[in-house]
């Protein structure tokens, strides 16, 4: 297992992999907010603040959950288990869109992590992935990647909750008329739901995850046939 090094050592190395200039492509999609945006489902502030706490949401009940269990079977060096977790996320993923953001960001945190924190573990992971053995999912290559770092699961899980928030956030200043400091108050307001978020998920099985979102999976099919997009998905 790398060195976390010191407190503050290890945990700016953590926040090094959630921001938002970390080369993973996140930049390149909005979680489906510029549809949202398109059909005037997000048309203001309280809507806005509501899609993407929905969003988390719904990330905290599957996304998140897989990342939890890929997280604890990297510490007891079970790749077959961090595997499992893998494929039950991918699965759940209806639209072709999700499925597209979370393998393409996936592979490259695998590609990342395995040359900035090299170990056996994330490069099995990058293996696996390459070798398309496993769909190769962001949330799981992010639980790989903490437990690797020596980081509790609890912060993989908040990078992984501010990214979904912050990656909506960001897309919509880009789409709407929205004040920079009235997305700075939706991305606070959210974030102060992650703790009974993760207090759910810590004690969900890979069973439990649900990725139910009919308006969500509407949107994105809306969204892969239109002429003039300016994000993936």
């Amino acid at each position: 297992m790398a060195d976390a090094g010191d407190t503050v050592g290890g945990l700016l190395r953590a926040l090094q992999f959630g921001d938002s200039v970390f080369p993973v492509g996140g930049f390149s999609f909005s979680n489906g907010i510029e549809t949202a945006i398109e059909e005037k489902v997000v048309h203001d502030p309280a809507s806005l603040r509501e899609w993407v706490r929905s969003g988390t949401r719904l990330a905290s009940r599957c996304d998140a959950i897989a990342l939890l269990h890929a997280h604890r079977a990297t510490r007891r060096g079970d790749l077959d288990a961090v595997r499992d977790a893998d494929e039950a996320v991918y699965l759940r993923k209806l639209n072709e869109e999700t499925r597209t953001m979370t393998v393409r960001m996936g592979r490259k945190l695998a590609e990342a992590a395995a040359r900035i924190v090299p170990s056996p573990a994330t490069g099995a992971w990058l293996d696996a992935v390459t070798s398309d053995r496993t769909p190769g999912s962001y949330p799981v290559g992010l639980g790989v990647l903490f437990a690797e770092l020596g980081r509790p699961e609890g912060e993989a899980f908040a990078v992984h909750q501010y990214g979904t928030a912050a990656t909506m956030i960001s897309a919509a200043v880009r789409l709407m008329r929205l004040h920079y400091l009235d997305a700075q108050a939706i991305l606070f307001a959210v974030n102060a739901e992650a703790q009974s978020d993760y207090a759910t998920a810590a004690g969900r099985d890979l069973a439990d995850m649900s990725g139910f979102a009919p308006q969500l999976d509407v949107l994105a099919a809306v969204h892969v046939r239109a002429h003039v997009r300016m994000f993936m998905n």
